[in-house]
């Protein structure tokens, strides 16, 4: 890879939990390329030709996407679904980052094939300290 220890598409609608998540991979020592999505629609759209439903090959070189489940236009479990329902998608991990606590949006992740799925920290610092845990794991520890 270049000067990046990789690339990730970061799905999020919610300003402040993109802000926040940004400023917390800024601080990791890793230089990481962010790729943007703010809603379900981007997200597909960033996989998937909408016209044709064609694989963007160009795209498939991401270490993970960070995927909110509560998105508009497209919600994302059915974001999660679509990727890895797809032969050449399906092996991209995707880490579930949502404030949802229910039991049925995990066991949907879950179902999904979500390779985690973490609830989001209402304190900053606590926050700042999982996105640094998570961004570890995924970019150093695991292979």
């Amino acid at each position: 890879m270049n000067e990046y220890s990789g690339r990730i598409l970061l799905v999020e609608d919610n300003p402040n939990d993109l802000e926040l998540t940004l400023h917390a991979f800024e601080k990791h020592p890793h230089p990481i390329k962010i790729i943007e999505a703010r809603d379900g629609k981007e997200a597909l759209d960033f996989f998937f030709d909408s016209s044709t439903g064609n694989v963007h090959q160009e795209n498939l070189d991401l270490r993970f996407v960070l995927l909110d489940l509560k998105l508009p236009k497209i919600d994302g479990l059915e974001v999660l679904r679509r990727i890895k329902e797809n032969p050449l998608t399906m092996k991209i991990p995707v880490i579930i980052l949502t404030s949802s606590q229910e039991k049925c949006d995990l066991e949907k992740a879950y179902l999904y094939r979500a390779n985690s799925y973490l609830v989001k920290p209402m304190n900053y610092l606590d926050f700042q300290k999982s996105l640094g845990i998570l961004l570890d794991y995924w970019l150093i520890v695991n292979t």
